[in-house]
């Protein structure tokens, strides 16, 4: 219904056009509101107000011209009110409100989706994180952020590849071995010091060198802490890995860094770089000419020490994703890699690319809050709560659902206990207690012998109250949703469009019995009961979060 308006709105601005009324006007996309009071109509539109100046009229004047050529749309208008400054607030006919039951009860779960991305490749790069420590709260929104973003991009018809890139090289992994030895020294000697600077102090390194003297006893050498290495990585990943399963996330590759370096992309890529001067030495170092492509500076790639930065690795993984055919990427960051975007960019137009090509997500950081005062966490003194703690605590349907609750580049203050709490002031519960209440109703109406109708054989005109209506209009709006959210990257949308359904849905359940005396009424009740049921399951769905039949 919203795209037809649309539509037939675009239609009489383009007849406007071609007889010379809007001048040098290029006719945008049409945007259509659902005004927040129901006098002001089904849809709002500002378009008149948009075109004006362009076209040398008054807002209110183009707005009447508008009025007179769109006349009823079709057949979809029931009258056009001019508001304000020039606002159209378009009221509709109440039988093709309801067509949108029909159809989620034709396409059920494929409601929503769309073929926006088809023919397009696209890899969602996520999590990511270093195999050297557990994942932490922070580690966990990106996680999921990046799920659900990948969830909607198959909705809207995108070929989806999800991918953790593993950071299996270099020092780090060099430090996370040494960090293995020395406390499984420290645990022949009796002793318990801070590791020195720069080595990993979480007690997650003790309990893997108790493991490792368990199993070989006291003669383990200096000599092997490249064994300790793999070792304590293997451990550590597969940690992540598990905690990543509870959490519902899963991986289609898990790519390691490591096999660029072995398998000699690394040093393929610097010496294509160098034959196109895009890399040149100086101090003894080799440097990436990437100020040319907007960058403040160029970067290193090779330091005078021959050790590698991670920007040559991360060149060489670009290039991997390039050579695989994918034609977007996203990739998906924590905030504090803000610096690295502009150098990123740069390597995808030196791969040959345009930088469009590559969409940089930065997450913001997560503060976890118990009692109404944040917690505080370091991960640099190890003392942080893990993605693991708060899943036990909280649940996995809750901490995904406050996850995605504000835009990924706002900083989040997640409430611990409200996340807990089984009442409608939790938001996930809310959401999930509409589809728990409609299976309840469902149930009654069995045990009543009522079953729900076929959509098309019944009279949706008998559903005239105000809530019935906005519930027609929230559940067409979902693929308009679920096609921008995964346009503009804003899984958060999602959070938005369901719970504003839930507020429209909970006041209705009570003031509107479905199970009545009028069995036309009660079926065309029961058949809009059933299409908010299968959007909700598809949104949650999308959310990864379940729809509970019981509560």
């Amino acid at each position: 219904m919203k795209e037809k308006l649309a539509k037939s709105i675009e239609k009489a601005l383009e007849a406007l056009k071609a007889a010379g009324e809007l001048g040098d006007a290029d006719i945008p996309e049409v945007q259509l509101a659902i005004p927040k009071q129901a006098e002001h109509g089904d849809y709002a539109c500002n378009i008149a107000m948009m075109l004006a100046k362009k076209a040398g009229k008054n807002p209110r004047e183009l707005a009447g011209r508008i009025v007179e050529t769109l006349g009823d749309g079709g057949g979809l208008i029931e009258r056009t009110e001019i508001a304000g400054p020039g606002f159209l607030n378009f009221f509709l006919k109440s039988e093709g409100l309801f067509d949108v039951v029909k159809t989620i009860a034709t396409q059920g779960e494929a409601f929503g989706r769309s073929d926006a991305g088809a023919g397009k490749r696209v890899m969602v790069e996520f999590v990511s994180a270093n195999p050297t420590g557990p994942l932490h709260v922070g580690h966990g929104r990106g996680a999921v952020i990046g799920d659900v973003l990948a969830n909607l991009l198959a909705a809207a018809g995108y070929a989806v590849h999800r991918e953790y890139y593993i950071n299996d090289a270099g020092v780090q992994m060099n430090n996370l071995g040494r960090s293995t030895y020395l406390r499984y020294r420290q645990l022949i000697e009796g002793t318990s010091e801070p590791l020195p600077e720069g080595l990993y102090q979480g007690d997650y390194i003790v309990e893997y060198a108790k493991e490792l003297r368990a199993g070989r006893g006291d003669g383990i050498g200096e000599d092997a802490i490249g064994e300790l290495t793999v070792f304590t990585a293997t451990k550590i990943l597969d940690m992540i890995r598990a905690d990543l399963d509870r959490l519902g996330i899963r991986f289609d590759e898990w790519f390691s860094e490591k096999t660029l370096h072995d398998g000699g992309q690394v040093r393929e890529k610097l010496d294509g770089l160098r034959a196109r001067d895009l890399a040149y030495e100086k101090d003894g170092a080799l440097w990436f000419r990437t100020e040319q492509f907007g960058d403040d500076k160029d970067r290193v790639l090779v330091k005078s020490g021959g050790e590698k930065t991670y920007l040559a690795a991360d060149v060489a993984y670009h290039a991997n994703k390039i050579d695989r055919g994918f034609d977007e990427l996203v990739d998906i960051w924590g905030a504090d890699h803000h610096g690295y975007v502009a150098r990123m960019k740069a390597a995808i137009q030196a791969l040959g690319k345009p930088p469009e090509m590559l969409t940089v997500m930065l997450i913001q950081m997560v503060n976890l809050v118990r009692g109404g005062e944040r917690v505080s966490m370091s991960t640099r003194a190890g003392s942080f709560v893990t993605l693991r703690e708060l899943v036990d605590e909280a649940g996995k349907d809750a901490t995904r659902y406050f996850f995605l609750m504000r835009r990924y580049d706002s900083q989040l203050d997640f409430d611990v206990d409200l996340a807990k709490e089984k009442s409608n002031q939790n938001p996930v519960f809310y959401v999930q207690y509409m589809h728990a209440r409609i299976c309840s109703v469902f149930a009654k109406a069995a045990e009543e012998g009522v079953s729900i109708p076929d959509p098309t054989d019944v009279d949706f005109s008998l559903l005239t109250a105000p809530e019935e209506v906005q519930i027609a209009q929230q559940l067409a709006e979902l693929p308009n949703v679920i096609e921008r959210a995964a346009r503009d990257r804003e899984p958060h949308r999602l959070v938005t469009y369901i719970y504003d359904l839930a507020s429209t849905f909970h006041p209705y359940y009570f003031q509107h019995r479905v199970i009545t005396d009028d069995a036309a009424l009660t079926a065309a009740r029961l058949a809009l009961y059933a299409a908010i049921r299968q959007v909700t399951q598809n949104v949650l769905a999308l959310m990864g979060i379940d729809a509970p039949e019981s509560m």
